[in-house]
Formats: C-alpha cells, structure tokens, sequence
C-alpha cells in the first residue's frame, strides 16, 4: 500500500515510522522550509526517533499526494482548513484520508472531520485515528490500543487490517462524532491534570477523571452522538497518557502554567478549550472543568484560586 503521511513533527513522523514498520511504503511530507523535514534529511532522525531509510523525504505535496493510496494528516488541528483547502486542488476523489489530529475549530467549535469535508467535497473517504500511547513508548516497543473511526463503517473495516500491527491493535469507532469530541476534549482535562499537579494537588485527579468523563458525556448526548463513546479509547481510555505520563504535551503545559515556567510544545488544549466554550453556549451544556481550563489559558485567571473554585464548587448531586 502506498501511504503519505503530511506533516513531519513529532506524531507525523511516528505515522511514517510506523507505516514502513508494518510493510507500507511511505513518504514523508513537510512543508518546504521546515525546520523539522530539513533535520530528517541532515541525519534521518529527530529527538524521538531514527527514520528508516525506506521512508521517502519529500516537500513536493503534489508528489506525496498523487502517489498515495492512502494519506495520513498530522499538523495542528488550527492549520487544518487552510491546508484542506490546499489540498482540494489536487486529484484527491479516490484518495482516503486518515486525520491524526486532536482538537476543534476555534471560532466555530467544528470537528476536524467536518471541517476537512467542507473543505474537500463529498468524493474522498475521510477516518480519524486516535487514543492512547505516546511516541516514546512506542519506539520502546511499549504496545497500546488505538481507535479509528469514520462515518462509514465500510471505510473503517477496510483501514483497521491495513494498520493493524504488532505494536497497535485498532478498535472500530461506531460514533464518529462522540470519538472526535473525546479525544479534542481530553487534552483539555489533560491541562486540567497539569495544573494540580502544578500546585500539588496531585490527589484530585480522581475526582477530575470522574467529573471530566462526565461533562463530555453530556456534550457528546446534546450533539447527537453517543454519551458513552466517552468511556472508550478517545477519551477516557487515553487519560493515562494525557493526565499522568511525563511525555504528555498538555499536562507539562499546564503544570508550567503554575510554576511560572514557559512552553515550548503545542498544547492543542489550549485551542480546545476555547472551542469547547463556542459548544457549551451552544448547546447549552455546562462545562465546568473545561471552563476553568480556559478561564485560566485563555481569559488569565488566577490559576490556583480558580481550581479551588472549580473543585469546591457548592453541594449538588454526583
């Protein structure tokens, strides 16, 4: 199978990686003139990882993407409609794209699946990839599950057995909506998570899986998918990676927020968080945790006074 992977950051490349693993042959795109495409062909590795000299390097997207059976996205959920819109140029109508990507459209609150589908027209199959696991533990040889997840389930049965392999074992998502939102909204616990552990108080991560899981699932009923699409692998399932590993982007973010500490890594949480806000109002759901999260990000709240708020909140049922 001829696979591109667009995008050559940290996840782009583990994509590109990942797929020659498994027998595909592969290339890389980045953009011409990025840094992170210039370091792998200098030395055809980065900070995560040695890139096989199989995995073709290539700035040419008209190339990447005329040559590709199937085309895997990795950038930041932000830069998705432009470059969608770059891509509609192209012959892309037998093409299926996999979005490797976490997070909502600020400003309008949209699903990436949606915005790339506006984007594109109705002739390209179009699945997200998602859950669990972190480059790292990947290159460890550490496994994990994921899900991919599409609005047909035949586009879904068709990609798990070309994905499918010794490090990743794929679930079929049956609620493309209800995934989508689970996983663009833990990144937002995940700073959530972060800023405990910021000011120690690392014990409330329990009670913040509890009511995060919760919250979402409210959204998830209010928007038409399935509430408990939550507990799966796009949400729930990936809090461990997001909440507690030290390799989570979101949860550094936020723990540095409270020590005064800059970020260098994108935290899409912070994009979320502000889009979750478009949805809460509406649908008219209230979203507690996530509206702390972006009280704090977005509108500079004091930070540790408006977790206590959050979690000391007046007596109501569970």
């Amino acid at each position: 199978m001829n696979i591109s992977v667009l995008g050559c950051g940290r996840w782009g490349s583990f994509h590109a990686w990942y797929a020659d693993k498994i027998g595909h042959d592969v290339v890389l795109w980045g953009r011409p003139g990025s840094k992170n495409l210039a370091e792998l062909r200098d030395r055809h590795a980065n900070e995560y990882l040695q890139m096989p000299e199989s995995v073709e390097l290539s700035d040419d997207l008209s190339y990447a993407v005329e040559r590709a059976d199937i085309i895997i996205i990795s950038i930041g959920a932000q830069q998705l409609r432009s470059f969608a819109g770059q891509l509609a140029e192209l012959p892309i109508k037998n093409k299926t794209f996999v979005l490797c990507m976490k997070g909502l459209e600020i400003g309008t609150g949209k699903r990436l699946s949606v915005v790339m589908r506006e984007e594109v027209g109705p002739e390209p199959d179009i699945a997200v990839w998602v859950g669990p696991g972190h480059v790292q533990d990947f290159l460890k040889g550490i496994p994990n599950c994921m899900i991919l997840a599409s609005d047909s389930d035949e586009v879904t049965a068709r990609l798990v057995p070309i994905f499918h392999g010794p490090l990743i074992r794929f679930y079929y998502g049956k609620d493309l909506l209800g995934t989508e939102i689970g996983a663009a909204a833990k990144n937002v616990v995940g700073l959530a998570a972060g800023m405990l552990d910021g000011v120690h108080y690392g014990s409330l991560k329990g009670a913040l899986m509890a009511r995060g899981t919760k919250e979402l699932s409210r959204l998830i009923d209010a928007m038409g998918g399935d509430a408990m699409t939550v507990y799966g692998l796009s949400h729930l399932g990936d809090y461990e990676a997001t909440l507690f590993s030290p390799h989570s982007n979101n949860r550094r973010y936020g723990e540095n927020l409270m020590l005064g500490k800059p970020s260098t890594k994108l935290a899409e949480g912070v994009y979320t968080a502000e889009a979750l806000m478009a949805l809460s109002k509406e649908y008219n759901v209230e979203l507690p945790i996530s509206r702390s999260v972006y009280e704090i990000v977005c509108c500079h709240k004091e930070p540790k006074a408006e977790l206590e708020r959050l979690f000391l909140r007046s007596e109501k049922e569970e």
